[in-house]
C-alpha cells in the first residue's frame, strides 16, 4: 500500500489516467479546431508512402510516424536530465506524462494556420493541410512507443535507430526530423531546391 492509499492495481490504472486523459482532451481541442476524424477522401490506410499530396498526415503511419519515435527518444533524454534536478521527474511515469502533453500541445499547434501556413512556405509540404484527428492520435502513440523504447534500450542503441530513420526518411523522401525543424526555423533555398528535387 503506498502513500494514496492505492492497491499496486489501481495505481497502475490510475498512472495510465493521466496520460490517457491528455489524449482525450487534445482529440477534444483539435476537434474543435475543425479537424477531420479521418481522411475524408476515401479509405482510411494504415501506412500512406507518398509526399506532397493531399493525404499527408491523414492516415495511421506515414514517413513522418519516425519522426514522432525520435521526438519520444528525444524527450526521454530531456526529461531524465531534468529529473537530475527535480524531485517530481524523477519517476518515470511522471516524466512520460509530460512528454505525452509536449506532444500533444505540438500536435495541436501543429494544426493552427500559424504552422500549417509556416509549412508550406519553408519547407516541401507545399500540399499540408494540418492533419486528421487519427493522425495525431497515432503521432502521440508513436512517440510513446519511441519515450518508452529509450527507457528500456542502452543509449547507444536508440542513437543508432534514430540516425537509421533520419537517413532512411531523408533518402526515400529527402526529409527527415532534422531538415524538417532547420526548414521550419531557418529555411535555405539550396535544401529546398534538393527536397523539391
Amino acid at each position: 500500500m503506498n502513500t494514496l492509499g492505492l492497491t499496486s492495481a489501481r495505481r497502475s490504472l490510475w498512472m495510465w489516467f493521466a496520460p490517457v486523459g491528455i489524449m482525450a482532451i487534445t482529440i477534444g481541442v483539435l476537434y474543435a479546431m475543425g479537424r477531420p476524424f479521418l481522411y475524408t477522401g476515401g479509405t482510411v490506410q494504415f501506412w500512406h508512402g507518398a509526399i506532397n499530396t493531399a493525404e499527408d498526415s491523414q492516415h495511421i503511419a506515414d514517413w513522418y510516424s519516425f519522426s514522432h519515435v525520435i521526438h519520444g527518444f528525444l524527450l526521454y533524454w530531456l526529461l531524465w536530465m531534468c529529473a537530475c534536478t527535480t524531485r517530481w521527474l524523477k519517476p518515470a511515469w511522471n516524466r512520460f506524462t509530460i512528454a505525452v502533453l509536449l506532444e500533444s500541445a505540438w500536435e495541436v499547434l501543429e494544426n493552427t494556420s500559424l504552422i500549417i501556413n509556416r509549412y508550406r512556405d519553408a519547407t516541401i509540404a507545399l500540399g499540408y493541410n494540418g492533419d486528421s484527428i487519427l493522425n495525431s492520435t497515432c503521432d502521440i502513440l508513436f512517440m510513446s512507443l519511441g519515450f518508452l523504447l529509450a527507457m528500456r534500450m542502452p543509449v547507444w542503441v536508440t542513437i543508432c535507430i534514430a540516425v537509421a530513420f533520419e537517413i532512411t526518411t531523408a533518402l526515400f523522401i529527402r526529409d527527415n526530423l532534422t531538415l524538417n525543424v532547420l526548414m521550419l526555423v531557418f529555411p535555405i533555398d539550396a535544401i529546398q531546391q534538393w527536397q523539391m528535387g
